[in-house]
């Protein structure tokens, strides 16, 4: 099928998750014309990441939309913390941010990206297209033109002036485009479930459990605890032959206010696998084409870094982008310039994970999720100190911030 020539705008995003749908967002309310194409028949997938964190907080609100998503069902957590032998330490304070939303908005990804689907319906050269497989790329004289993809059996090329795989730690754009992937540690598997939540119990935070050789974290998602279970990376066939009950046992005996209900847990079907890494592409883009977020550079789900990571990916590419795209004049030197603004955070964040996970690996003989490393943990006992951990995981070391010239819609 011969490729076409796309219009200078055009822009094609693969990966209907939060950063391509914001991206998605901030290009079409500039007039830029955009495509989403989601593999995925619906957003309803289970255990997904759920946390709005400030920094994206208060880029909805820049775009007046962070009072509507606030109207939706959510809950808020304050704090996140660590919860070992009975000790309990907070890691992270988020109540000590000055923001109009010191907390982690907690809220079902579905939720939220229907929200978005539903702001860019308001643009009619936005579109959304749902069960669109990518299969190929279109390339001419080395660069990328856009993308063929299957949907409802049929066979489509969508020309594109760029196209941005923003399609996760398992991209097909990132195979196709040739763009490999270092793993720099190991990483964890982790089990997700839900288990029912009472009215009385405590809330407001996100703790994270240690004991013995398993680590469980658990999120108030208002109605039901979603509950995160580590294992051993590489076990998944060993913990599924044994089954759910020592999986209740463990949740039992780590959080005993939880024992009543672990029995809720009933067959291995309740449980999702998320497979935890630590990796990043050596160059995020390719002329005519870009990676953001984990299609970039997986890093651990804890504390919902992805998100918060790759939706800032998502903010600098629109400030970096958007003027080039308006006027036909996109070039590779762009794309390269969004990656020298962000990799450099993104190498140090992975880089504390790395170091997280290695000191965990001495405690009890554990292979848990990762917990905040010693130097974290020493900045909650340093005067006036308290506030960076938690100041790191709402924004980052140097948060984006859009800017001014491209927060009003041009409809």
């Amino acid at each position: 099928m011969p490729a076409m020539s796309p219009g200078p705008q055009d822009v094609c995003i693969v990966g209907g998750g939060p950063a391509g749908m914001i991206l998605a967002l901030l290009l079409a309310r500039q007039g830029i014309p955009v495509t989403v194409l989601e593999a995925a028949g619906d957003f309803q997938r289970n255990f997904r990441g759920d946390t709005l964190h400030p920094a994206i907080m208060e880029l909805l609100a820049g775009l007046g939309l962070a009072a509507p998503v606030l109207g939706l069902p959510h809950t808020r957590a304050h704090q996140a913390r660590l919860v070992r032998a009975g000790d309990v330490q907070v890691i992270a304070d988020f109540s000590r941010l000055r923001t109009p939303y010191p907390f982690l908005t907690v809220m079902a990804q579905s939720r939220f990206l229907t929200f978005l689907a539903a702001e860019l319906g308001r643009f009619p050269h936005a579109r959304v297209l749902m069960g669109a497989r990518v299969e190929g790329l279109l390339e001419e004289g080395g660069e990328v033109r856009g993308v063929r993809y299957r949907r409802a059996g049929a066979l489509h090329s969508l020309p594109a002036a760029l196209t941005v795989g923003a399609d996760g730690r398992f991209s097909k754009v990132r195979d196709l485009a040739g763009l490999r992937l270092r793993r720099l540690a190991p990483g964890q598997d982790v089990l997700w479930f839900s288990l029912p939540r009472h009215a009385d119990d405590p809330g407001g935070t996100i703790d994270l459990h240690l004991r013995g050789e398993h680590c469980i974290v658990t999120t108030d998602h208002g109605e039901r605890w979603q509950v995160g279970y580590s294992i051993r990376k590489g076990g998944y066939a060993e913990a599924r032959a044994a089954g759910v009950a020592p999986i209740r046992e463990a949740v039992a005996a780590t959080i005993p206010w939880l024992a009543g209900r672990v029995q809720a847990l009933t067959e291995w079907r309740d449980l999702h696998l998320l497979a935890v890494e630590v990796a990043r592409v050596r160059r995020w883009w390719r002329p005519g084409l870009l990676l953001i977020g984990d299609a970039a550079h997986p890093i651990s789900p804890v504390g919902g870094m992805g998100i918060n990571m790759a939706v800032q990916d998502a903010v600098a590419a629109a400030n970096v982008l958007c003027g080039p795209l308006r006027s036909g004049r996109l070039r590779p030197r762009h794309l390269a310039r969004v990656q020298r603004q962000r990799a450099w955070q993104i190498a140090a964040l992975q880089t504390q994970q790395v170091i997280e996970e290695r000191e965990v690996e001495g405690l009890d003989g554990a292979q848990p999720l990762h917990v905040p490393s010693l130097l974290l943990r020493l900045l909650q006992g340093v005067p006036g100190l308290q506030g960076v951990p938690g100041y790191v995981t709402a924004y980052g070391l140097r948060p984006e911030r859009l800017r001014a010239r491209w927060r009003t819609a041009r409809l």
